[in-house]
This record gives C-alpha cells, structure tokens and sequence, in this order.
C-alpha cells in the first residue's frame, strides 16, 4: 500500500557502503597522528594565528628575560629611589639616613646619594623630593624608577580629603599620575610597637590610601632596619616598570656640572655633564636637550670608569691605573660633521622667494601705449621741472577719477559667502537699487499695509538715542546667555572695515576653508610635515637604528659618560649650576627633528585644583616630557566630524580641550603639565593637565562672533530688521551672509532702508517680534609666538 501515508525507515548512518570498502580506506595510528599533526598546524587561517600568537609570546618571554638580566646585571644604571613626603609631618631625613646606612654600612647622611650594596646586588641612588614645591618634585618624577610614597599612621593630616594625605600631596599625586608613574610603594612610618595596633594601624592606612594609588602598588612598613631589610631584599627581584615615553629617548640626571671654555666676547661656554646613560643609546651625533635651558649641539662624549660598578676589582683589571679613578676616561666620541644633526630652530625665510612672473610681450606693448598718451597731455610743471621730477608729480585729475572709481567700487562691493551654493545668498552682488535710501519704503508684501518708514528713520535719531534704545534691547535679552560669542557694532567705525577679516559660512562642518590662506608672518618661520604619521614612524624606526650601531658613535646604557654640551649661554650655565645643588640635571637626546619649531595640539583639562581662570593667549609653563617652555596657547574644541574647530576664550573646567601652541616638534607619546606663575614673585602653580596629540599647522581653529540685530516690523515672514549695522554700505557689504533668530528661523537679508543700517530681512517661517535676529561671522585664530626662551631665567 503506497501514500503519502506510507511507512519510511531511516537510512543506516555508515561512511562505507560495506566492510570491504571501509578496508580500503583504514589508516594505521603512526599515519593518523601524523595527519592530525600537520591539519593542527598547516590549514586555515586559524592555525596561522595560533602560530602567530605563539611566536609573539615567544618573543615577549625573550624580552623580558634580557629586560630582568639586563637590570640585575653590573650594565644597568643605577636604580633611582625618590622619597615622597605625603604630608609635612613625615620624617624623609630619617627614612633616607636608614636607607643608605642599610645599603652601604660605608655611607652616612653627608655621603654621595648613589650607593652600592653587594648583599643586595643593587645600586641606587637616594633622591628626596622636597615637600611644598612642585617643579622639582616633578623633575624627580621624571627621571625615577621607584616613588616610594612615605606617610606617618601616628599624626594623619587634617586639611587632606585622605586622612593620611595633605593638600600638597595629592596634587602631586595627581601631576605624578599625569607624567606617568613608574612603580610605586608606600611607606608606612609611626606605626604602634604592639602587634595588634601595628596590624590594625597598618591596615586602616592600607584602606585609606589604595584608592588613590595603581593596583600593584604594596605597602611595607619602615620603622625599622629590618622592615626596610624586608622591603629592599624583595625590591631585587621586583621587575620595576616606567613611562612609554621616556623608553624612546636616552637621558642622563646629573648631580654634577662643570663649566669650560668661557667665551667672554660671545657670552658662551661648555657645559659638562656628567652621569650615567639611561633608557636608550645615545648618539655623539645628534642633538641633546637641557631641561628648562634649550637644544644644543655636542662636542664630545668621554666614557668614564664607572665609580660605582658592582664588581670594582673586576673593572679595576681592565684600565689602566695611571689617572686618578674618577678622571679616568676609557674612550671618547667625536660628532661626524657629516653626520651630525644641525641645530635648526626657525626656518628662515627669503623676502624675495615669492612666486614673480615676468610681463608678457602684449603686456609691455600696452604699457608704452598708456605711457606715450599719458606724455601727450599737457601738465603745467613748474620751472626748471626735470623729467625724473615730474613724473613723481601726480595730476589732480587723474586722482579724481581713481576716487570716483574707488567710490564706485566701495558702493557696489559685498562680503562673499564662503560657499557658492548659497540659496539665501545674492548672486548678483553689484547691482542698483531703485529705493530712495532717504525715503525708503517698507513695502514688504502685497498684504501689508506699511508703505511709509518711521519718523524716527526719515529724522534721524542721535547717537545717544541709539545707544539708549540698543541698552534697552540689550537687557531685555540678558536672560539669554546660550550665545557667549555676541558683539556690538561699533557705532564710530563701518562694520565692513571692523569685520573685515571675518566671513561667513553655510555649514560650519561641510563648508571648505583652505588652510593655505592668508597666513602670518610666523608661518613662515615654522616647519611642517606632509604626513605626520608617516614621519613619526620615520623617526622611530631611526631612533632604533642607533641602538645596533657601532660603540665608536653611540654610547648605551648604562654607561657612565661626560657630555660636553657646546654655546651653552653663561647666565644660563650658571642658573643650571646653582640649581643642580638641589635636584640633578636632566640632558636628554632629540630625535630627528624635534628641535625645529611647528604648531603643536595638545589635549588639556584644567585642574581641579585650580580655580581661577584661564584665558587664551595667557603666558603658561609648559612641561612637555624633558621640555620646559613658555607658551601662548588658544584652545578650541575638538570635532572628530569637521576639518574646522571653533576657539573657545577660555579653558573650561571639567571637560578636555585642545590647546594649540607654537613649540618644537615633539612626537607623541608625550604627557603636559601646564603651570602658572601667579604674581610677580609667586611660585609657579598647577593649572592644568593633558597629552600631545599631534603637529600639525593646517589645523583651522575659527573664531566666532555673533552680530545682532532686533525686528522693527514684522509682517510673516518679512521684518524690518534694526541695530546689526548703522549703515546701508555695510548691509550691502553683509548681505551675502545668512542670518538666523534664536527662536530657530533662517532667512537672507533682501535690501537695507533708510541711511542707518535698517535692512528688509525674509525668513523660512513666521517671526516673532520679540525675536532676536543673529549673524555669524568667522575668522582664523593662531596662537601667539612665544616672547621668552628660558623659562628658567624668567621664571
């Protein structure tokens, strides 16, 4: 019996048809293996990015194992331990004193802060920040490789929001975190002698204090020998982390300085410098920057016997014991002129490389024509009048008619809308105008019944009577404070003359503005890219370069050296001599270009702690990496959908902006602390936080203004519109632009009426009288070339 109701059985699940064709295809287990084997790793993309990831662990391993010997080993400089004070209740002499005395039974508190311990197998050097200024403690942070944070559990502070941190000391924090802090601990002192207490003490501190530090970040007590015993014996085998961006570039902090050669007549020196290599290779070729004093060349690097080498008897066997053990220099490096990066700060330009073309035949041909008809009119001259006299005599009648032509071309002039599709826009700018301006009509449509102007118009009212009534408006509309960028007309001078760099713009976002235009002076003594990205990675790649060099024109790590730094001005030279006393000295080399001037964009946040304000193109310290300088920045907000960003006057609190400055080139990852000096004879204070983004000049940053203008008389969708400008000239000269209400109407401006700045405007919808009618204006902003170069001698 068939139908769709019928019996169906399921098929038998088999590979093979039969046993015998199963044989055929039986595999012994050597062979499966084998097969298993190479599908695991030779087919499809996944076992391409297995093999893929395993080599980069692989290779991550590798590094870090050379990264661990490498820093526990006699070629590594020596570890720089900076000791924070919290609070101003902590004790940093004791701390330091027990330090060094457990590191080196040799040293006391008036011995060298760098010290050697061969039971620990480590070399350190002791550096303690001074509480209550903020630019050396941040100079110790740059250059550490442990903070070690040290806070009192017996008196905790009172003014702190944190019961064991001040004021002080969690600005610092904050700055700190904003360079990039390397590995920290925190140091607890004072705590109770019964073990209870000293448990219970230590925890609380613990609590209080984790939130504010990094995860990895220990607490260790140090009140006694054995407590640092503790903590230094598990600091060797700790694998310290630092900044990205101090790994890219060598540096050396130096304690000691020395100044050769004086110059008397040039005003210039040598200034050596002398200390241990850190972070990268350091080539004899290119260039160094002294923090806080300029970019300079080198003469000379001479490689010295280390003083403080792990293994002395060792490295005492391999030099000669001729010279004194601390003069004795094993090898010197001498730049390559060839080679050796010059020291380019400004481009200069040449007043005569304008583009120039040379008149064309026809052109010379008119020129005789106008010259010989010019001759053949007679010119009553004075006698005895040379020929060279008197063609510097001008004709009166020839003035006449270029004022005439002038005042036509005035009359007739307009401001060109900086997009040609503009459907409010006129396109016949020049045109003439039936309307009596003395008697104008204020015919707006067919329906409307005003055929007449005002009295007020026909008569003319005083400038006093249109600053009253402008003051009236004004406070009428003082609720309204959604538009900060709203000025005046002036009444004393033609808006047209007083807006003349300003244009106007359909679209802020997909109008073009080409950022070749109208440029200033200072861009032509600037350096730009044309791929940023591309020259960075450039740079880098070069940068790594100089690490497999030869040892005959670079020096690495590790190495202790004198670097002799050549044209160091002497009142700079003896700033950096007076101030090495206090803090060391940080020389760190430039990459390729990092010593020419460009325009640099940095992304900024004021800090909370400050709360005055800052106002664009005020004098700011900035701390950039090693760099310290004085900038004029102008900030502007950052939009990721538009080539154009608009300036803003002021760093607005709680949100990020973009401060663009003129500065050296610096490739980022690089941090910003920006400082201001409040008063004459005030220290520095921080103002505000941030990172570089990128170098780039072509960024447009606009300046807005906002001209308004209040409805007369309204009739739908026509108005008479009053006190935008005080004249027809400058109406006509506006009339290309686009103007918008607050109330969210668009319109164009049709005519002007009357002799005092009236126009007849048309909107895309009804107006209210109570409206306020708005023109925006732009034009570009540059920042302001800075006037100081050492910040140190005006700071």
């Amino acid at each position: 019996m068939g139908g769709s109701r019928a019996q169906v059985n399921k098929a038998h699940k088999t590979r093979f048809a039969s046993k015998s064709s199963r044989n055929i295809h039986k595999t012994s287990l050597k062979d499966k293996h084998q097969n298993a084997k190479s599908d695991r790793f030779g087919k499809g993309a996944r076992a391409a990015r297995i093999q893929r990831n395993n080599m980069i662990r692989d290779q991550k391993r590798t590094a870090v194992l050379n990264e661990k010997r490498a820093s526990s080993g006699s070629a590594s400089p020596p570890l720089v331990i900076v000791l924070f004070g919290l609070s101003a209740n902590v004790d940093l002499n004791a701390v330091e004193r027990d330090l060094l005395g457990l590191l080196s039974s040799e040293c006391g508190s008036e011995a060298s802060p760098t010290v050697v311990s061969s039971e620990y197998k480590i070399r350190a050097t002791v550096l303690k920040a001074p509480h209550g200024d903020l630019s050396p403690c941040m100079d110790m942070a740059k250059v550490a490789d442990l903070m070690a944070f040290v806070t009192s559990a017996s008196s905790p502070c009172e003014d702190g929001s944190s019961d064991y941190i001040d004021s002080f000391g969690l600005q610092c924090l904050s700055v700190f975190k904003a360079i990039g802090l390397p590995s920290t601990v925190v140091l607890i002192r004072d705590l109770p002698s019964d073990l209870k207490g000293r448990n219970e003490s230590k925890k609380f501190c613990n609590s209080s204090l984790a939130s504010e530090f990094p995860d990895p970040c220990k607490f260790y007590p140090a009140d006694t020998k054995d407590d640092l015993h503790k903590f230094l014996y598990l600091l060797k085998d700790q694998r310290l982390k630092s900044p990205h961006w101090r790994n890219q570039r060598a540096y050396v902090a130096s304690p000691k300085l020395e100044m050769l050669d004086h110059d008397s007549v040039s005003g210039k020196c040598t200034l050596c410098v002398t200390g241990y290599i850190r972070g990268r290779n350091l080539s004899v070729n290119q260039l160094v920057h002294v923090s806080g004093a300029g970019d300079y060349q080198l003469s000379k690097i001479d490689i010295l016997r280390d003083p403080y080498a792990l293994n002395p008897r060792k490295e005492q066997d391999t030099m000669d014991a001729d010279d004194a053990p601390d003069l004795q220099v094993i090898s010197s490096l001498v730049p390559d002129d060839s080679k050796q990066e010059p020291l380019h700060v400004e481009n200069v330009p040449d007043p005569l490389a304008g583009e120039q073309t040379w008149p064309s035949k026809k052109e010379m041909e008119d020129a005789e024509k106008n010259l010989k008809h010019k001759e053949v009119k007679k010119r009553r001259l004075p006698p005895g009048t040379s020929d060279y006299q008197a063609a510097w005599i001008v004709d009166e009648s020839d003035d006449d008619d270029d004022d005439d032509v002038g005042s036509v071309d005035e009359s007739n002039d307009g401001m060109a809308l900086d997009d040609e599709e503009d459907g409010f826009a006129s396109k016949e700018i020049s045109k003439s105008f039936d309307l009596d301006e003395d008697q104008g009509s204020l015919d707006l449509g067919e329906s409307d019944g005003e055929t007449e102007t005002d009295s007020e118009m026909i008569e003319g009212p005083t400038r006093e009577q249109i600053e009253h009534d402008i003051k009236r408006l004004k406070d009428a509309h003082a609720e309204d404070e959604e538009y900060p960028d709203e000025v005046d007309t002036p009444l004393d001078v033609p808006a047209r003359k007083r807006f003349a760099r300003y244009r106007g713009l359909k679209s802020f976002r997909t109008s073009s503005w080409d950022p070749k235009e109208s440029l200033p002076v200072e861009y032509s003594r600037i350096f730009a890219f044309d791929n940023f990205t591309r020259t960075r990675k450039h740079v880098l790649a070069k940068a790594l370069e100089w690490d497999n060099k030869s040892k005959e024109e670079t020096v690495s790590p590790g190495t202790f050296a004198r670097l002799y730094i050549k044209d160091v001005p002497q009142a700079v030279a003896s700033t950096l001599y007076s101030r090495a006393k206090m803090i060391p000295i940080i020389v760190c080399g430039l990459l390729q270009h990092e010593s020419k001037m460009s325009v640099l964009h940095f992304s900024i946040k004021k800090h909370d702690s400050y709360h005055e304000p800052i106002k664009g193109k005020e004098e700011l310290i900035f701390h950039v990496g090693f760099r310290q300088f004085v900038a004029r920045p102008i900030f502007s907000s950052d939009n990721f959908n538009s080539d154009k960003h608009k300036m803003e006057k002021f760093l607005h609190a709680g949100r990020f902006s973009v401060a663009s400055i003129y500065a050296p080139i610096s490739f980022p990852p690089l941090c910003l602390v920006a400082m201001k000096k409040l008063g004459d004879m005030g220290s520095p204070v921080l103002a505000a936080v941030g990172s570089l983004i990128s170098v780039d000049p072509d960024r447009i940053l606009l300046k807005k203004i906002i001209l308004t203008g209040y409805p007369q008389r309204v009739s739908k969708v026509k108005a008479t519109v009053r006190y935008m400008f005080h004249s027809p000239e400058d109406v006509r000269w506006f009339k290309p632009v686009e103007i918008w209400t607050k109330c969210g109407r668009r319109g164009r401006v049709k005519e002007p009426v009357g002799t005092h700045g009236a126009m007849k405007c048309l909107f895309n919808g009804v107006l209210q009288q109570s409206d306020t009618v708005c023109m925006s204006l732009f034009k570009r902003a540059y920042p302001k070339w800075p006037e100081h170069k050492f910040p140190l001698s005006n700071f």
